[in-house]
């Protein structure tokens, strides 16, 4: 793998490059994937190894073949043209994502909950809680707020996080007059964060790779798994700023960078998106209206509830030990609580709630009269639809997942860290590692599964310190989530996306900024605490204190550069005028005018 050297890096930038310079997702990703199968078709034989090369000469004192020097260039394009010019492993590492079990389970969970959205749409569900929360959240901060509060609370999976979210405050937030951009940073902001500060799919797995690591080291007694993850959760310090960030933005209405134009484009014009955006899903364009004149509070609580209960509870049934007795669970709740979330299968969970989601919404439109069962299985199929796009780009993230696999790139990042670093400097090194690597990657759980097991042995070797281990896996977590906030290639990028509407290349270049934030803060306080040793609490509230004079200092700066106000508009109204039910400024769920009611 190591053979490629910097070329590995090739691929993920090229996609990523390319994807936020075009705004074309799907091109860019298909590009980086077949850029780096013809890397992988001819070997890592085109340039040849000139240090080892000379290594072989000073030890032996005799040339070694030339190719040691200048490579096979004639090789490797023989192999490639054989390879059909790379196509043929492209396509290949394309399929292999789909025939990945994980990765099909995610497939079929999306798949289901666009049919789920499509039936709570098309009972009414959507119009009747518009209607009710509109009726409580009058500005356009309130409906922020409670975006981000619905985010925190949704801790137990990512993927259903920003499929809940996206899909209950959306019409409500383009009533309001927020932008698909901005809605599109709350969720994904609260969704991964939380997830890594509570009991959910992400700490299951860090859980299992931290026990992994430690096994590897051969110590007779060390913390346990859970003992390490609880001290490092002061040490995730982007994941904790990031959601203090998400409040701050939300609280002061002040933007900057590409946000502060889409939230005075949403205000001013009523546009929740740009004109030429491609918004990963539009309900009402592809569902039209809905089947009822009759909305209902209940069909859009019953199906999110269904989905809630059945999910949490398959995931904590399939975790559940075969031998576990009543007495055992009397004896020993919190561990068998523990042994039922690390053994939990999340995937298969999020597919059997996403199924009865669907399920409910037959009952209730039979219940209804308003769909038979012909309509119901229509609506079915045609929430596929809304869900292509999200489908097409996950598949293709995937197969960059898979490129960058074959080709060592996180192993290349990750060797670059070097054997020499200052104890101090370690922690803020792991996260801006472990960021890269999810950047270029576009999976967190990935970047977990390559950091952890180096990140561990090497901070217990240098400090045999149990809390450096705990640091470092803080770190891990934070770079993870910082790097998939900042790439156009994460799935749970497309995903916040996806269920809210939003242009995905719009959604990543306006939450750049605030990611960037976010991390600079992050890496600058673990850095102070791997020289001081100063407590993260207080290091965190430094740390939001400082993002309070950075997000005012910033949306100054960029405000008085564009020649703007920094707070788009007052609660309420737009910068030319009101906002909300009723008013000129209306919004429609598909980001037109609304027609006055």
């Amino acid at each position: 793998m190591a053979g490629y050297g910097a070329l590995t890096l090739v691929p993920p930038l090229l996609a990523i490059g390319l994807a936020i310079r075009t705004r074309k997702a799907v091109p860019a990703l298909f590009l980086g994937i077949w850029s780096g199968a013809i890397l992988y078709a001819g070997g890592p034989t085109l340039f040849g190894d000139p240090n080892g090369w000379f290594r072989e000469v000073l030890r032996e004192r005799t040339l070694t073949p030339q190719t040691a020097f200048f490579g096979d260039p004639l090789g490797w394009g023989y192999d490639v043209v054989a390879n059909g010019f790379g196509l043929f492993t492209a396509f290949e590492w394309i399929t292999g994502a789909v025939a990945d079990s994980f990765q099909a389970q995610i497939l079929v969970f999306t798949l289901l909950l666009g049919s789920g959205v499509a039936m709570i749409w098309n009972l009414g569900g959507s119009y009747a809680v518009r209607d009710w929360a509109l009726e409580r959240l009058q500005t356009r901060r309130g409906g922020s707020l409670a975006a981000m509060a619905l985010g925190l609370v949704i801790f137990f999976d990512d993927y259903a996080n920003t499929a809940i979210v996206g899909s209950t405050i959306k019409d409500v937030s383009d009533q309001l007059g927020v932008s698909r951009e901005k809605l599109s940073y709350i969720v994904d902001s609260t969704a991964a964060p939380v997830a890594t500060l509570a009991i959910s799919s992400w700490i299951a797995f860090q859980l299992d790779q931290i026990e992994n690591a430690y096994d590897s080291l051969g110590l007779e007694t060390h913390p346990s798994a859970m003992e390490i993850f609880l001290q490092s959760i002061p040490f995730n310090m982007y994941a904790v700023l990031a959601i203090v960030m998400v409040f701050l933005v939300v609280w002061t209405k002040r933007d900057y960078g590409e946000m502060l134009d889409a939230e005075r484009r949403a205000t001013s014009t009523g546009d929740v998106f740009r004109d030429d955006a491609q918004p990963m899903q539009d309900v009402q364009g592809t569902l039209g209206e809905p089947h009822t004149d009759d909305p209902r509070l209940v069909n859009f609580f019953a199906p999110i509830a269904v989905l809630l209960v059945v999910t949490l509870g398959t995931a904590l049934w399939t975790g559940t030990p075969s031998d576990l007795t009543i007495e055992t669970v009397l004896d020993a709740p919190f561990d068998t609580l523990y042994t039922m979330v690390i053994e939990a299968s999340f995937a298969s969970a999020l597919i059997y709630g996403s199924f009865a989601m669907v399920a409910t919404g037959f009952v209730l439109g039979h219940l209804q009269g308003s769909m038979d069962l012909r309509e119901a299985t229509d609506v079915t199929i045609d929430g596929f639809g809304i869900m292509l796009t999200a489908v097409t780009i996950l598949v293709l993230a995937w197969g960059i997942g898979t490129t960058v696999g074959q080709l060592g790139t996180g192993e290349y990042v990750a060797s670059a860290i070097g054997d020499s670093l200052p104890i101090a400097l370690l922690p803020a090194v792991v996260l801006v590692t472990a960021a890269f690597i999810a950047f270029s990657t576009g999976t967190a759980w990935g970047t977990m599964g390559i950091i952890t097991p180096i990140a561990i042995p090497v901070a217990w070797t240098m400090t045999g310190d149990h809390t450096m281990s705990a640091a470092v896996v803080g770190m891990v977590f934070s770079g993870a989530i910082f790097g998939d906030h900042s790439s156009p290639i994460s799935d749970t990028t497309v995903l916040s996306a996806t269920f809210t509407g939003a242009d995905l290349v719009d959604h990543v270049r306006t939450q750049i900024p605030y990611a960037l934030t976010v991390g600079g803060v992050a890496t600058l306080m673990i850095t102070v605490w791997g020289i001081t040793r100063i407590t993260p609490i207080v290091l965190l509230a430094i740390g939001a204190v400082l993002l309070v004079g950075l997000l005012y200092g910033l949306s100054e700066f960029d405000a008085r550069r564009k020649g703007v106000d920094p707070v788009a508009a007052n609660d309420g109204e737009h910068a030319d005028g009101p906002i909300g039910p009723g008013s000129d400024g209306d919004v429609a769920s598909d980001g037109g005018p609304a027609e006055s009611e």
